[in-house]
């Protein structure tokens, strides 16, 4: 199984822009599909973006779809999430997850691999 370490978060007004990235390590990350989930207080996990094997191909959550854009650096086993004209909405805790999928999958399930979250606050 890959682990994963998230960072960047952060405390950002409305409007403003945010870059949150994982590092993956402890197996062949080529193999995995990347992915960003997000839990706001009080509600569920949610699928925000996803990113192919290859980095080629994307998907994104409808209420991201704009303004978010994920990428991989296969020679960094980095994944990023670029977050662009933030809302209040936008606050909860950003985790990055791995499955091992040819595919983009957005379902939980998955994903076998989860990092710890990172926070991300927006200010009105």
């Amino acid at each position: 199984q890959v682990q994963l370490v998230e960072s960047g978060g952060g405390l950002v007004q409305a409007g403003g822009s945010l870059r949150v990235s994982c590092v993956a390590s402890g197996g062949p990350v080529s193999i995995y599909a990347l992915g960003w989930f997000r839990q706001a207080p009080g509600k569920e996990r949610e699928f925000v973006a996803v990113v192919s094997r290859d980095g080629i191909r994307t998907n994104y959550a409808d209420s991201v779809k704009g303004r978010f854009t994920i990428s991989r650096d296969s020679a960094k086993n980095t994944v990023y999430l670029q977050m662009n004209s933030l809302k209040p909405e936008d606050t909860a805790v950003y985790y990055c997850a791995a499955a091992r999928s040819m595919l983009l999958p957005r379902r939980m399930a998955d994903f076998a691999s989860w990092g710890q979250g990172t926070q991300v606050t927006v200010s009105s």
